[in-house]
């Protein structure tokens, strides 16, 4: 009997194992949720020429470009249309997951409508100040807002509830402010937010990490906390996060890829597999680094759980800030 057993289970192993490598794929692609040259595109060519130099796979990698919503044109379009194809990968940002938390991408979507497969990298959000403003630390700057949050002008690229809007509400929250009271001033984005911090128009800019280099190696900004986990590498080590300092304020702008929600399980753990092969290729890496992304791996069940755990949190801010029920 035992045999028997023995045999049977060997001859289960054996077909699972079949099955996860019997999928491959035809014609892929990677749709950019928006139009050429932004950051979907960004992350969509990471895909392709990450995948390419690694020598992950032969089949070349088509780039398709669906704009709409941040995300929310080509989610409808995979649940509505494509559910199930092994072969369309999409390309997701926190943006996306953002409008997704508020309802923004219909309200008879949400984030299990989606297989979360990889991730392309990361970037975080930076409080900065101009070189020559008052404050050197997160606390002196804490405490001036905290007399009068009205005297404080905030502003970054994205109107209210966009990701540098919460960037500007976490801050707010974990000084004890309450993100309503902030004055907060939108722009078209970093260039034109950065341009208002160096003209005096703002006193505060929640950037982004990957768009500051250049800004802070002119001198012409101070990078008072970085809001990222812990404490970046290279460049930017020197700089302490806001966790560090004792305020409850980080925000990591993802870029990942996803797939339709009927998609095979052989079909996503093939994915899931080129994307853990290509997170050890060096190759696959430096393309992430040149588009100024830190590598950030996570794929499969992980990131799934990483991704519904995050939309929750933003769902959670988003009520709080008073933008959703």
């Amino acid at each position: 009997m035992k045999s028997n057993i023995a045999s049977l289970l060997l001859v289960g192993g054996l077909t699972a194992a079949l099955n996860v490598s019997a999928f491959e794929p035809s014609k892929p692609s990677c749709i950019a949720p928006a139009k050429p040259g932004g950051g979907f595109d960004i992350t969509c060519r990471i895909l392709s020429t990450g995948f390419a130099n690694a020598g992950i796979t032969d089949i070349p990698m088509a780039v398709t470009f669906m704009p709409g919503g941040v995300g929310a044109v080509a989610y409808n379009y995979i649940n509505s249309s494509a559910p199930d194809d092994p072969n369309k990968l999409v390309a997701f940002s926190s943006g996306s997951l953002l409008n997704l938390a508020q309802g923004k991408f219909g309200k008879d979507l949400d984030e299990n409508d989606a297989r979360w497969v990889g991730t392309a990298g990361v970037d975080y959000g930076a409080i900065m100040v101009r070189a020559d403003a008052p404050w050197n630390t997160l606390s002196e700057l804490v405490d001036d807002i905290k007399k009068d949050p009205s005297a404080f002008v905030l502003g970054a690229g994205g109107g209210v509830g966009s990701q540098d809007w919460m960037k500007a509400a976490i801050l707010m929250k974990s000084t004890g402010v309450d993100p309503k009271k902030m004055r907060y001033v939108a722009y078209e984005g970093g260039g034109e937010a950065s341009a208002a911090l160096l003209g005096g128009h703002i006193k505060v800019y929640p950037g982004d990490v990957g768009e500051i280099k250049g800004l802070v190696e002119s001198g012409k900004v101070k990078i008072l906390a970085i809001m990222s986990p812990e404490r970046l590498k290279g460049d930017f080590a020197n700089y302490p996060t806001a966790i560090e300092q004792g305020y409850d304020a980080e925000w990591t702008i993802l870029r990942g890829y996803y797939l339709g929600p009927k998609v095979s399980d052989e079909a996503y753990n093939y994915w899931t597999a080129q994307f853990q092969k290509a997170y050890k290729s060096p190759a696959f890496e430096k393309v992430i680094v040149d588009q100024n992304l830190v590598p950030f791996n996570m794929s499969g069940e992980a990131l799934d759980g990483y991704i519904k755990e995050r939309v929750a949190f933003m769902r959670g801010l988003a009520q709080e800030a008073g933008l959703t029920n």
